[in-house]
């Protein structure tokens, strides 16, 4: 949420382990609810909202409580339709996403910088990611203003969107596009090329 909260580690060569334990010390992680393998019944609309800076709202309210908020966020779903959800065993609630569930705060990388470099970013909600095939990294660009909305894959349909000062930090690691078209930039991590688009926008 608070963009202000981006940091990014300055170390040119620290291994990815060290640098996970520094932004996640809890090396267990956390356990989430089996979201996916819920099918309730019943369904309901409550007014539950988040907005497109990743605050979330309840009948015109902002919930303020971070704990709440992350609480909610450990059983949130997105249907192959597109649909949001809260789930639990018994029950569905709709959620109405203006745009990605999760805002991607914090930008930082390991190991040697270029191709061998990993992207690590961390959410507003305290999720961990590290930029590869499992948390791909893509980038839609408005077809008028030319301006890039980039996004992370965090879990089950579920995407960060990079606040502008995350976006900021990865593009400072952008380099021409391995295919040698150089009116092109992107990014590397765990060995995959990332275009973020074209060089001077």
């Amino acid at each position: 949420m608070a963009e202000r909260d981006v940091k990014s580690n300055q170390n040119t060569a620290i291994s990815l382990d060290d640098l996970l334990k520094q932004i996640a010390p809890d090396p267990s992680g956390r356990k989430l609810p089996p979201v996916d393998a819920w099918s309730p019944e019943r369904s309901t609309d409550i007014d539950m909202e988040i907005r497109a800076d990743g605050s979330w709202w309840h009948e015109g309210g902002q919930i303020k409580r971070e704990k709440l908020v992350k609480l909610f966020s450990t059983i949130l779903r997105r249907d192959a339709d597109g649909s949001f959800w809260l789930v639990t065993p018994y029950e569905k609630v709709v959620v109405h996403v203006e745009d990605a569930p999760f805002m991607a705060v914090r930008v930082d990388v390991a190991g040697e910088r270029g191709r061998d470099q990993q992207i690590v970013m961390k959410t507003n909600l305290g999720d961990v990611v590290v930029v590869g095939p499992d948390h791909p990294l893509r980038v839609e660009t408005d077809p008028e203003t030319l301006e890039p909305s980039p996004y992370v894959f965090v879990r089950g349909r579920l995407e960060a969107k990079l606040t502008r000062p995350a976006f900021y930090e990865l593009a400072e690691l952008a380099e021409p596009a391995p295919d040698g078209d150089e009116e092109r930039l992107g990014v590397w991590s765990q060995g995959a090329f990332y275009d973020l688009g074209p060089a001077g926008t």
